[in-house]
This record gives C-alpha cells, sequence and structure tokens, in this order.
C-alpha cells in the first residue's frame, strides 16, 4: 500500500487489458494506482503507462525485472493463454495479489501449478470471469440459491458464434493459446453453469472437436470482424462436450467461433431442475441478455422474463457500472478487506480441468474419467 492505495501491476498490454482491465482499474481510483506496465512490445506498454498510468509509472518489457518491485501488491496477468502459468506462479512466488484473465491455465498441470503456488503464498487469487456479475447471471444465481429451480440435474453451456472468429492478436496460434473457441468462449459459459448449479464435482467427460471451416477460404465470408487467415488458422472452429457429474448431474457443453447455425449464444447457461428451468437468451446476436425462468403457476406452464435493462426480480438493482467495473471492485475490495473475491480459484481449476478433459477425450476418440 502506498498513499493508501493498493499499488497495481498489469503484465500484458494488448486487447483484454484496454478493453477492460484499464478502464475498470481507473474507475477505481480510490483504492488503487497502476504503477507498472509490461508487455513485450515497448510501445504499447507506454502507450498504456501514459494513458492509465500513475506519475512516474514503470514500463517493462520483463516480467521478472517488474515482479521485483517490493512495492506492487497486485498484479494482473493478461497475457496469452499459455503464459498465465509461469507468470502468475512467479507473481506469488514474489509475494503479489494475482488476478489472472480467462481461462486459468491452457492445462490441467499448469492450472495444479498456479494452484499450489497460490496456496503457499498466502494472497488473493481470482480469475476474468466477469461474467458472473451481469444483472442476468446475478439473478439466476440467487434464483438457484433460493431453490427456485429445484434440484438441477441438467444443464447445457452456450457458446456459439456463427462467424466471430477473432482476427487479432494470437487467437488462431495454438502454441500460445492452446485452443480455439472452447477454451476462449466456452470457458465463461461453463463458468456460469457450474456456478449457478454449484457443482463442481465432474466425473467423466467425453468430446469433439472439429476444424471443418477455419481452414476453408469462403467459410471466411461474413465473419464479424473481417476475414481470417485459413493458412495461418491452427485451432478448432468448434467444439462439443458431454459432461457427467459425481451425483449424476449432466453438462452438454458447445463453443464455436464458425458454425452454420442460425442464431448465436455466448457466456449462456440453460438449467433444468425438478421445481423449474431458467435459460439465459443473449450473446453476439443479441444486445443486451433476456433471462426466462419457466415453471408451473397455477396449473398451467408460465415464463418469467427477467430483462437485463428492464426489472429484476432477484437482483436489487443493475447500478454499479459494467460487469468488468463490478469484478474490479469486488476483487479490489476482497484484498483490502481480507475477503473471498466472488471468483475462486478452485471453482476456476476445475473449469480448466473439465476443458482440457473435452480436448483429450477428443484425442484419444473415448470417455475419460477424472
Amino acid at each position: 500500500m502506498k498513499n493508501g492505495k493498493l499499488q497495481v501491476a498489469v503484465i500484458g498490454c494488448g486487447g483484454i487489458a484496454n478493453q477492460k482491465h484499464f478502464p475498470a482499474l481507473s474507475k477505481q481510483a480510490d483504492k488503487c494506482e497502476i504503477v507498472a506496465f509490461c508487455d513485450i512490445l515497448e510501445e504499447r506498454a507506454k502507450e498504456a503507462a501514459d494513458k492509465y498510468g500513475a506519475d512516474n509509472a514503470k514500463v517493462y518489457t520483463d516480467y521478472i525485472e517488474l515482479l521485483k518491485d517490493v512495492e506492487i501488491d497486485v498484479v494482473h496477468v493478461c497475457t496469452p493463454n499459455v503464459a498465465h502459468c509461469p507468470i502468475t506462479v512467479a507473481a506469488f512466488e514474489a509475494g503479489k495479489n494475482v488476478m489472472c484473465e480467462k481461462p486459468m491455465a491452457a492445462t490441467t498441470e499448469d492450472a495444479q501449478k498456479m494452484m499450489d503456488a497460490w496456496k503457499k503464498s498466502g494472497k488473493k487469487f481470482t480469475i476474468g470471469y466477469q461474467n458472473r456479475f451481469r444483472t442476468d447471471a446475478q439473478a439466476l444465481k440467487r434464483a438457484c440459491e433460493e431453490g427456485k429451480l429445484g434440484d438441477i440435474y441438467f444443464a447445457k453451456a452456450h457458446a456459439v458464434r456463427r462467424r466471430a472468429v477473432p482476427t487479432w492478436g494470437v487467437f488462431p496460434d495454438k502454441s500460445k493459446q492452446g485452443g480455439g473457441p472452447l477454451i476462449d468462449i466456452g470457458t465463461h459459459a461453463l463458468d456460469i453453469t457450474l456456478w449457478c448449479m454449484d457443482n463442481y464435482k465432474p466425473k467423466t467427460v467425453t468430446g469433439s472437436v472439429f476444424e471443418k471451416l477455419g481452414h476453408l477460404p469462403e467459410a471466411t465470408e461474413g465473419n464479424m470482424f473481417g476475414p481470417w487467415d485459413p493458412k495461418a488458422y491452427e485451432v478448432e472452429d468448434s467444439a462439443f462436450g458431454y459432461i457427467k457429474m459425481e451425483n449424476g448431474a449432466t453438462i452438454f457443453l458447445e463453443s464455436s467461433w464458425a458454425l452454420n447455425v442460425k442464431d448465436s449464444r455466448e457466456a449462456a447457461t440453460t438449467l433444468c431442475g425438478t421445481k423449474a428451468g431458467a435459460e439465459m437468451i443473449g450473446g453476439m446476436s443479441g444486445k443486451a441478455y433476456d433471462l426466462v425462468i419457466n415453471e408451473t403457476t397455477g396449473g398451467i406452464l408460465t415464463e418469467e422474463h427477467i430483462s437485463d435493462t428492464g426489472a429484476v426480480a432477484f437482483f436489487e438493482g443493475n447500478g454499479g457500472g459494467t460487469p468488468a467495473d463490478k469484478e474490479c471492485k469486488q476483487w479490489l475490495e476482497a484484498i483490502l478487506e481480507d475477503k473471498e473475491p466472488l471468483v475462486k480459484a478452485e471453482q476456476a481449476f476445475v473449469v480448466t480441468q473439465i476443458l482440457d478433459t473435452i480436448y483429450k477425450a477428443a484425442a484419444e476418440g473415448h470417455e475419460v474419467q477424472l
């Protein structure tokens, strides 16, 4: 702490840092200041420091050098997926609190190394699943906690885009990302689903991973972010998983950047319980999410719509900024007030474990037991 504020460093000053972390941290100026910026491209770090940095903010191209600064309290890891593990482990060894962008890691093995380093450090640890802070997600979580759905025994985790392959950064580079839409956006859908079910005990996993459209030049037409380079595309374009939990509950996970379907549905879940069901409808095709609770009322089947822009039945108000703003605020408060962050490391570990196992099950061609 310096001047009564947490001293924050950001490692990786690319898209997710500029779109999410820097603006959100800047809105918490009463709690923190960004004092260090690190990127392999020095100019990118300098630009971020000039725009978002505190007075005399430092710029680095080597995160090891940054972590030597004893005044830094918090590190945000915003790099490509495969770099999450070594940077996070080093940050904990240096005595820093860590927020790591999703997914936690590219593999279960790397995620376990991060967990081990965190437990030794005694510091705070969270993963960037900002979709939990959406109004509809908060409403659905509370409905589940209140037992409105009953025993949730079947769910679908939706992360489907018709044509929205990222054409910037290193998204199509398997050596840096570890995978495509499954690990990129499937991770959000699975996180929301497990969190609302409050079920983190997977038993078996099967999976199918497809590389059908990514290498087809004609498939690039109509892509939301412009045509991608089929020759440089190294990851899957769609992936699907079937997860059975220890208590018998079942989850179907669907993910794609490119799939010939009419509607897109992203960072969403469908839950089926013994008392009622719930569906999040929204994503790339819609401007806002609509949460639909379906149940029986007075002997007839009914639907209750809880819009992200309308009245909310289970969540008092939707103020406080964007989901990213709310995520950042509660993360900093968790450190300052010594309480658990909403997104727990143990939960994020299970998400990574399941995603990694879907890839393995697809490669091996059979069900994998966890």
